[in-house]
């Protein structure tokens, strides 16, 4: 039997509240606690999972994080970094799976989060395309460049023996800002229009250009700018 709440430690409490009442109640640094399990010295661990998000901005830079950048968080050991870029890669994978399944256009707010889980958390361009089959579901995810703090070099040609690789009939590309400016720059726009009509050549058609900037995603179709 669950102990009443009054008794239960700080670090408990949002354990029982789960059991009693699903995950949804909790808060995100209450889940976060919950599969951290422990704080460090002096630093409880709903104090460390404050700390986790505050450092990377929230759920959705957390989301975007690699063990690299999970390890240099102040009071996350190794097996706490394991522990978190495992349920992380799950999540994006999941992700993965339910765009797999289904029309990506009938789902562009999931393209862009799956963007962003991918890409958001760089500190230098890179540059991804998502190929996808005559029905618009993901067959696959690739790098097609990474780049410096500036630029990165995608070079249309590539893109498309990628593409008739996969047996791609559209794609969608994606590239970050590290500046944080979720803007397209005019080299943006003129990559768009040459990869496009280098994949209209080959009967592939170019459906977005993402450009994400830490948690946030912009779509040049949805601008327009296409």
């Amino acid at each position: 039997m669950l102990a009443p709440t009054h008794a239960l430690p700080d670090t408990e409490r949002p354990r029982e509240r789960l059991l009693r009442h699903g995950a949804a109640v909790l808060t995100d640094a209450e889940l976060l606690a919950l599969l951290l399990r422990t704080g460090t010295p002096g630093r409880p661990v709903i104090a460390l999972a404050h700390d986790i998000l505050a450092h990377f901005g929230g759920l959705r830079g957390l989301f975007g994080a690699g063990a690299d950048a999970l390890g240099r968080v102040h009071g996350l050991g190794s097996a706490k970094v394991c522990q978190l870029s495992s349920i992380l890669e799950l999540a994006r994978r999941a992700m993965r799976e339910e765009l797999a399944e289904s029309c990506a256009l009938d789902q562009p707010d999931r393209v862009k989060q799956y963007c962003v889980a991918l890409l958001g958390h760089h500190d230098i361009e890179h540059c991804i395309a998502l190929y996808l089959d005559n029905r618009l579901r993901l067959i696959a995810t690739g790098e097609v460049a990474r780049g410096t703090l500036s630029q990165a070099s995608v070079y249309p040609r590539e893109v498309v023996r990628d593409a008739l690789r996969h047996h791609a009939a559209a794609l969608i590309l994606a590239h970050n800002h590290p500046s944080g400016l979720a803007l397209p720059s005019e080299a943006d726009e003129r990559l768009t229009r040459h990869l496009r009509q280098a994949l209209a050549l080959v009967d592939v058609r170019l459906l977005d250009h993402l450009i994400i900037a830490g948690g946030a995603a912009l779509s040049m179709a949805e601008q327009g700018r296409m």
